[in-house]
């Protein structure tokens, strides 16, 4: 394994620029003009009952068809990547990431290269090159979706650490006594678990017309768009948490820039409220007023846009 603890991506042109999302309940594509704009957006529902790996062959498949040939798809995946021997070490949503080569198994089932990120390091990407992230020195990125990840971008390279496993954002602890890690309470399942927790103390909120058991992230960020109190209170809170983690990295790193994403900021307001609030309050106030909390350029399309950005650099 390489131990540089950095990662250049070299600019090398590439033609039909194709990046893959593989999420927890679906498969994003999206192809990049010749100018780096959005010239196509697919996406697919994850069947759990089915192999992911040949779901995500089937579907690099049928973008062939769509597209005609390319030579090289960008793979961005939830989990620890080893990126000199092209392998998921570990994926806590998909552990059969680990027990199969992915690359290998695009390769031999659609002769295309495939080359495999994490999902965090692939928006983070996306963002430097062509969203919230442009023309900054430093920023440190945060990705909020079926779990909590990070990304540190410096002087146009991403931090992966000595092993590649720097940006566990997700595993910052938060509280001592309960033993919660940022993912526990950040995690779309930790947002909705908390919901359920709380939500027969206000009968006023919209949730409240919905069967407990089938509240999901989607009807939360609905209904926070919506401005219902309650659930803009809980999303707000849920801020409050990630801003203390927040605090803990502009207090170490003095980043310029921290930007939020992920599926979940597609109610952005009430958490970047409380991130912002609760990052004031535990930063080191000259970090603090230098560094802006901002949403993301991109939200849905985010993953695979750097997947993509990525493939096309790689060499």
């Amino acid at each position: 394994m390489k131990t540089a603890e950095w990662i250049t991506l070299t600019k090398i042109w590439r033609s039909n620029v194709i990046g893959i999302s593989i999420g927890y309940s679906e498969i994003r594509s999206v192809q990049l003009s010749d100018n780096l704009e959005i010239a196509d957006f697919q996406e697919i529902v994850i069947d759990n009952c089915e192999s992911v790996v040949s779901q995500t062959i089937s579907f690099i498949n049928q973008l062939k068809e769509k597209y005609g040939d390319f030579q090289r798809i960008g793979v961005a995946v939830s989990g620890i990547v080893d990126k000199s021997k092209r392998k998921i070490l570990f994926s806590k949503q998909r552990p059969e990431y680990s027990s199969t080569d992915l690359a290998e198994e695009i390769w031999k089932n659609c002769c295309i290269e495939a080359v495999l990120e994490n999902d965090a390091n692939a928006a983070a990407w996306a963002e430097y090159r062509l969203g919230a992230g442009r023309g900054s020195q430093s920023f440190f990125y945060v990705y909020l979706g079926k779990g909590v990840g990070g990304a540190f971008v410096a002087d146009g390279k991403i931090w992966c650490g000595k092993e590649g496993f720097a940006g566990e954002f997700g595993q910052i602890l938060i509280d001592t006594e309960e033993k919660l890690r940022l993912e526990d309470v950040a995690s779309s399942d930790g947002i909705v678990r908390r919901i359920k927790n709380r939500i027969h103390q206000d009968h006023t909120s919209s949730l409240a017309k919905i069967s407990e058991e089938l509240i999901t992230i989607n009807d939360v960020i609905r209904e926070a768009n919506n401005k219902d109190g309650f659930t803009e209170m809980m999303l707000e809170r849920t801020g409050v948490f990630i801003g203390i983690a927040i605090a803990a990295v502009i207090n170490i790193l003095n980043v310029e820039k921290i930007i939020v994403g992920g599926d979940i900021m597609q109610a952005p307001t009430p958490i970047l409220k409380g991130i912002r609030e609760s990052a004031e309050e535990f930063s080191f106030q000259p970090s603090f007023q230098s560094a802006e909390i901002i949403a993301g350029s991109f939200i849905t399309e985010a993953v695979p846009i750097g997947a993509a950005l990525i493939a096309k650099d790689f060499s």
